[in-house]
């Protein structure tokens, strides 16, 4: 039987809360006058792997248009410096380390209340497209796409490559394709669905890549055919990518909806090392700006009619309290947010980001998902007449809260990020700390430690952060619930 996140949700009293604040009006292609919304995102493309963002040899033409016609954010922060956490960011507007995802691999839990669960709350119709990573993608499990609020889903458990076996509601799928256009053809099939009834619609369409191993189609392999080969096959995925993202766009055109149609695009994480170009020092799996800023670019015509950039530092966080302002939904005992919402930024009223943003890279470590060989593994059991295969792949101990962590103490790499000043605060396995304060408007590289030149402004700085790491520790202890 599929378990539903309702009904953890109604069992532990949880729900959602936002205060909406401002004026919002929408366009008037629906009765509802609800936006549709699809939100995508990119598995492991750096800040700088853009051409417009001044890569010398990427192509990325349906990418640049999109960035020249829309809000472009030319400081968008992942929450994480890797993919799963990021990703939960999304769904919840939390830090992930709250709910105990604190790397690749790791679940959602129950408990936590998702996008997806709040738009439902507002009308829409959700689906879900392509990587997951917060869970299983099979059938009965508290933490698949479906448990989490989502009325349909293709998906996978977690980066995938070229002809994937993906799961429809927990059913195995040998498909036949570039991973991205896959991922976009089953998004495009949802989106017609629903694209001309009274009831707006969630896209969620997650890439599979620039994930390693990378692995272009020869057509896209071949544009960078002076390059050494694993560029040839990195810049390629990017352009097919790039080649999905641009067909899924003017759909939304073709069918006359994109006027009020929302487009989110961004990635999960910083730059890959040797091959990616990143924004700034470090890259995947770092704190440093390499590893957390991602290229971002939000398309609503009916709401920005102009195309402008703006350099606000924005979060991965913040996608879902924008979401529930611009939808109207407000629901009880939101556990703390991270995120803020970002309408005022999009009205065009926003010059400075009126609240920190912390960051928490946990020592522990990630849970190898290999989708590849789970998914075949799941076909074969399936063609054998079971619907579930291996058990263990369910995760039904996901909302389990069986350690309890220290509330004052804070192991691994965090920072606080109060634009320009980032201060990041390191924690050994000895319990030592260590720390490092940038002004990130004159060093964006993070090479000029002014520590002991702002000593008052650190100490505030630590006050703050390590509030705000308590804070997330009580979440993770499940204090929320």
């Amino acid at each position: 039987m599929q378990i539903k996140r309702r009904e953890f949700l109604k069992a532990a009293g949880a729900g959602i809360f936002l205060a909406a604040t401002g004026h919002i009006s929408f366009g008037r292609e629906r009765s509802s006058q609800k936006p549709n919304i699809v939100l995508c995102m990119a598995d492991d493309q750096g800040w700088g792997d853009m051409a417009y963002n001044g890569h010398p040899v990427l192509k990325t033409p349906n990418f640049d248009a999109m960035a020249a016609e829309a809000l472009r954010f030319d400081r968008c922060y992942a929450a994480a410096p890797v993919c799963s956490p990021t990703r939960g960011s999304v769904m919840t507007g939390r830090h992930p380390n709250r709910f105990g995802c604190f790397k690749w691999g790791h679940t959602l839990r129950p408990k936590e209340i998702t996008v997806a669960e709040a738009l439902k709350k507002a009308g829409y119709v959700t689906g879900h497209f392509g990587k997951w990573h917060l869970g299983s993608v099979r059938k009965g499990s508290p933490v698949n796409p479906g448990a989490s609020g989502f009325d349909e889903w293709f998906s996978a458990p977690n980066f995938f490559d070229n002809d994937p076996i993906l799961s429809r509601e927990g059913i195995a799928v040998q498909t036949k394709g570039e991973s991205s256009m896959v991922t976009v053809d089953a998004a495009i099939e949802f989106i017609r669905k629903h694209a001309k009834t009274p009831q707006p619609f969630l896209a969620v369409v997650w890439f599979g890549s620039p994930h390693n191993p990378h692995r272009a189609i020869k057509e896209d392999a071949a544009l960078y055919a002076d390059q050494k080969k694993n560029f040839q096959h990195f810049y390629g995925e990017i352009t097919g990518m790039d080649r999905a993202f641009g067909k899924l766009r003017k759909e939304l055109n073709n069918l006359g909806i994109r006027e009020n149609t929302i487009l989110w695009y961004c990635s999960d994480n910083g730059g890959l090392p040797k091959v990616g170009t990143t924004g700034g020092r470090g890259h995947k799996g770092q704190i440093y700006e390499g590893g957390l800023r991602v290229p971002a670019i939000l398309e609503w015509p009916a709401r920005i009619p102009k195309p402008r950039t703006t350099d606000v530092p924005c979060n991965t966080v913040d996608i879902y309290p924008t979401l529930l302002q611009i939808a109207g939904v407000q629901m009880d005992n939101q556990p703390p947010l991270d995120g803020i919402s970002l309408v005022r930024l999009i009205n065009g009223r926003m010059r400075i980001r009126p609240k920190p943003m912390g960051f928490w890279d946990h020592p522990t470590k990630g849970i190898g998902t290999p989708s590849a060989t789970w998914m075949a593994e799941l076909l074969e059991a399936q063609k054998a007449g079971d619907e579930i295969g291996n058990r263990a792949r369910l995760r039904m101990d996901a909302g389990q809260i069986v350690k309890q962590y220290p509330e004052d103490s804070f192991p691994g790499h965090a920072a606080w990020l109060d634009w320009p000043w980032k201060l990041h605060r390191i924690q050994n396995n000895n319990g030592n700390v260590k720390l490092e304060l940038y002004n990130l408007a004159n060093d964006p590289k993070e090479q000029k430690d002014l520590l002991t030149q702002e000593t008052e402004r650190v100490n505030a700085m630590k006050a703050q952060l390590e509030t705000w790491l308590a804070s997330v520790v009580r979440s993770l202890n499940g204090k929320d619930y």
